[in-house]
């Protein structure tokens, strides 16, 4: 058969079978990533595939099955570094079952989370992983069910009638504020952005009660701006007036980073005339000078228990909401310093 030709006629699964010497039964494992083909029929066959230039029929499967396999993913937010690393936690686990990701960006705006959601439903998508705009009506939880649909919260909650995979955010906190307390720092604010969820006001009364704990004033919540270099510019509300903070615990690393630009500009030294501790714990926390103190929430570890969940709903419907919340932990680096 001359080449145009080859081109013409689709290499099969039988083909491959044929060409490394197996059953198109065992192709058929190798292909579905079964655990019961050893390594060497294994490299034997993906080499045949790789020679006769064989490409797996998705669309086949997915009739063959009834599912499409993919799974669809809604956050907030595609610029903060955080949900990138949820995201890859995520696909670790979606990939490893031969399913894909499809992502959205719900930009925290209502009318667009359900427009998202409806486009998904259409797409035929298996399940869900959802991180509600602020807002959203534990009733979507309901009607979802009635679409079929399964869904898994993460990181924020507006129902406990589904599974859900978070962080301990209240641990967190109080981990952040012991630690400015063992450094004599009493006057501790806190730096918050962004609208309110469930992730924001777990972080607040966490903040609020660790300060209470200690016998601290309580109320030194401060609203900053989103963007980095308008928190930047509001350093100015933890620097001046009788009553200034010797140490700012933040909303999240974002925040961290742009109040250290911010107090930089303002003539003060991270570390050495202010205390500053992030929240999230993402790559920045490493690359800032000094290095930023914040606590860790595993974003990565928490997509992966996430996609877990899903799958585990998708074999088994009928499965109780389950809660996966992992404990945060603080890193201590050089952001903070004692208080004198």
């Amino acid at each position: 058969m001359g080449m145009e030709g080859k081109r013409r006629s689709r290499v099969t699964l039988l083909d491959v079978a044929r060409h490394a010497g197996i059953s198109r039964a065992t192709a058929s494992l190798v292909i579905r990533k079964s655990p019961l083909v050893g390594a060497e029929t294994r490299a034997r066959v993906e080499a045949s595939m790789h020679e006769l230039g064989y490409v797996y029929n998705l669309g086949a499967a997915r009739l063959r099955a009834d599912r499409s396999l993919t799974i669809g993913v809604v956050i907030p937010n595609l610029t903060n570094p955080f949900f990138i690393q949820l995201l890859a936690g995520i696909e670790t686990v979606i990939d490893s079952a031969g399913m894909v990701v499809l992502l959205v960006n719900s930009n925290d705006v209502l009318p667009r989370q359900e427009a998202l959601l409806t486009r998904m439903r259409e797409q035929g998508v298996d399940g869900i992983i959802l991180c509600p705009a602020a807002g959203t009506d534990p009733d979507l939880v309901t009607r979802m069910a009635e679409w079929n649909m399964p869904v898994v919260q993460v990181l924020r909650h507006v129902s406990d009638e589904c599974d859900y995979a978070g962080v301990d955010y209240a641990l967190g906190m109080r981990q952040a504020v012991d630690h400015l307390a063992e450094l004599g720092h009493r006057d501790i604010a806190f730096a918050v952005h962004g609208p309110v969820h469930s992730a924001y006001q777990e972080r607040v009364d966490g903040f609020r009660q660790a300060m209470e704990a200690h016998g601290f004033a309580s109320d030194r919540i401060t609203r900053v701006p989103h963007q980095i270099s308008a928190i930047a510019r509001s350093a100015e509300l933890f620097s001046s007036g009788l009553a200034k903070p010797s140490a700012v615990v933040c909303f999240n690393d974002v925040v961290a980073l742009g109040l250290s630009a911010g107090l930089y500009d303002l003539g003060l030294r991270i570390g050495q005339d202010f205390s500053l501790v992030g929240f999230d714990d993402v790559a920045d926390a490493e690359a800032m000078r000094p290095r930023l103190t914040s606590v860790a929430t595993f974003p990565e570890a928490i997509g992966e228990g996430a996609a877990g969940l899903l799958l585990d709903r998708l074999t088994n419907p009928d499965l109780e909401p389950r809660r996966l919340v992992k404990a945060a932990q603080l890193h201590i680096r050089q952001s903070c310093t004692a208080y004198v």
